[in-house]
Parts: C-alpha cells; structure tokens; sequence
C-alpha cells in the first residue's frame, strides 16, 4: 500500500457508494487507476466488503452490552470463534486483566439479552461473565480511521 492507496481508502470510507469516477476526481487520478487499484485492495483483503452504516436503535437495538467473559482450560480460541457466530455480537476481543475476553453486542430487549448472558454462561470452559449495559452512546465508530 502506497499514498495512492490511501487516498482511494480515505474516499471510500467516507461514502463507499462513490463511483470510481468520482473517486478518480476527488483524488486526481485516473479512473483506471482506481479501478485497477480497488480491485488490488479485494483481492488482497485490505477492503473486506462494503455495508451500510445503520442507526441501530432506529433498527429497535436499543441494548448495548459489554460483556466481559472469564474461560478456563486454556480454551479461549474456542469459546471466542463460538460467541462470534451470534448476529447480535458486533466484536469479540481478547483482552489483559481479570477478564479473558470483552464481547460488544446490541439486543432488542432485556429478556434477548438474558438469554444469551444465559447462554454464554451455559458454555463449557465459560467459568463466568460480568455484565455491562451502556447508559448512552457519545461515539459508536467501527470504521478503520484512514490518514
């Protein structure tokens, strides 16, 4: 990756529905430069795909939970690759301190959020789990900063 690839992320990730002409203006380059230089970014994974930036509690997903999850027996890969299967899971992270992994995930309601504590805590090698509910949101950006 070069400042040309950069330049094409930066634009993307402000509005990935820009086409690579308007790309290729924004960035004074050649269409076919952009097009050439996306296509190298897919194929090599540093663009994953393209989605929508969604309001989740507009979409009733007014439920934000951070949880914090202690595994035994060293089977924390396995209890991770598990809890990232949900959809209401947006990240699973390993982690430093008392806790072996944080899990962010947004819910519709109390009770869909008490099951899956439930469900975690139902895991083999899951020992316990500490629960965190957000009272607010102030800054919710999953989005890869490009400079």
């Amino acid at each position: 990756m070069d400042d040309v690839d950069l330049k094409i992320l930066k634009e993307l990730s402000g509005n990935a529905r820009l086409s690579y002409r308007e790309i290729a203006r924004r960035t004074r380059l050649a269409v076919g430069t952009v097009a050439s230089r996306i296509a190298n970014l897919e194929k090599t994974r540093v663009i994953k795909g393209y989605s929508p930036v969604l309001d989740a509690e507009k979409l009733g997903y007014d439920i934000v939970a951070i949880i914090e999850v202690v595994v035994a027996k060293g089977k924390l890969l396995d209890v991770e690759e598990k809890v990232a299967q949900n959809p209401s899971v947006y990240g699973v992270y390993d982690v430093t301190g008392p806790s072996d992994a944080i899990v962010v995930a947004r819910f519709r309601t109390r009770a869909e959020l008490s099951q899956f504590v439930k469900s975690l805590l139902a895991m083999e090698y899951v020992d316990r789990t500490i629960t965190h509910v957000a009272l607010g949101t102030t800054k919710e950006d999953f989005r890869v900063p490009v400079e």
